[in-house]
């Protein structure tokens, strides 16, 4: 087994590379970056750039298994520009993907791609599984959608695919879980709007994990990146707090003043998705970490 990653150097990149690693499994990678590129005994990198249609061809040499994780970050502000970059960036990598795949004689069996949980209908009560119809319509939910379109457009090279739909990561190195503990660190934390919006979140060891067994198992279709117990912002926010040993005495931080100051992309944090991972474990996939609260006291 051979594996070519596209994002390797972004967070769930670099832990799944070294799960791979730790397996003695040879990695390729691709990068946009050329300072970036390293040539050692189970890790090289090779030049590409979707923006320009350029890749280096020899990235897909003996390679058995390609793993998509290129995309601009959603955190950043949601400016025209930025906007177009989350789009164009997973758009034109799949592009790309595709374009050189058609032409090569290559050895590459299964492709897996990265999508979010962000294509399910923000929603109080339902509980979504793979298989939901009640897909969102803003602008993040209609991202992943053509995400997920170009990505299976490769089934059609013959190549069997799978989409991995991530959650909320928790990680020591960045992430949401940054952006979500440093008001509670600055004793002004609080829940946000109605803090009973669900957050289906996943620690990043078993999110790379979740990879690294879709690609060795060889699984097709649709698979929820999330551990198997959701908790709502409230209970997220009182968590952290109580791992910082902080204290929350602040009221929640309404709706509209989250509106006003993060504009469209307060979508990310008032959307309410509760989602299902019981299609991973049935696969026999193990979490390491399925509740909340040893997962955030391994990362805070």
């Amino acid at each position: 087994m051979k594996v070519l990653i596209t994002g390797a150097t972004g967070l769930v990149g670099q832990e799944l590379v070294k799960q791979f690693h730790a397996a003695d499994i040879m990695v390729h990678y691709l990068s946009t970056s050329r300072d970036k590129l390293e040539n050692l005994e189970l890790y090289k990198g090779f030049y590409w750039n979707p923006s320009t249609a350029e890749i280096d061809e020899k990235a897909f040499e003996g390679v058995t298994h390609l793993i998509n994780l290129a995309g601009a970050s959603v955190a950043k502000s949601w400016t025209p520009s930025h906007k177009r970059a989350i789009i164009n960036s997973r758009i034109n990598s799949l592009d790309l993907l595709h374009k050189t795949l058609s032409k090569l004689d290559h050895q590459v069996e299964h492709f897996t791609s990265a999508s979010a949980i962000g294509i399910y209908k923000s929603d109080f009560t339902v509980l979504h599984d793979e298989f939901s119809e009640e897909l969102g319509d803003d602008f993040l939910a209609q991202v992943v959608k053509q995400w997920e379109e170009k990505a299976e457009a490769i089934e059609g090279l013959g190549i069997d695919v799978a989409l991995v739909r991530i959650g909320i990561v928790l990680s020591k190195s960045g992430g949401a879980l940054e952006k979500i503990k440093s008001p509670v660190q600055n004793f002004i934390g609080a829940p946000l709007a109605s803090g009973l919006q669900w957050q289906s979140w996943i620690h990043l060891k078993d999110v790379a994990a979740i990879f690294k067994h879709v690609a060795q198992q060889h699984l097709v279709g649709t698979y929820n990146a999330v551990a198997p117990n959701p908790t709502t912002n409230k209970k997220m926010t009182q968590q952290i707090a109580e791992c910082l040993s902080k204290p929350l005495f602040l009221p929640n931080v309404p709706a509209f003043v989250l509106k006003l100051a993060l504009g469209e992309r307060a979508t990310l944090v008032l959307s309410s998705q509760r989602v299902s991972a019981e299609r991973i474990i049935s696969t026999g996939f193990e979490f390491d970490f399925s509740k909340l609260e040893p997962a955030l006291k391994d990362v805070l």
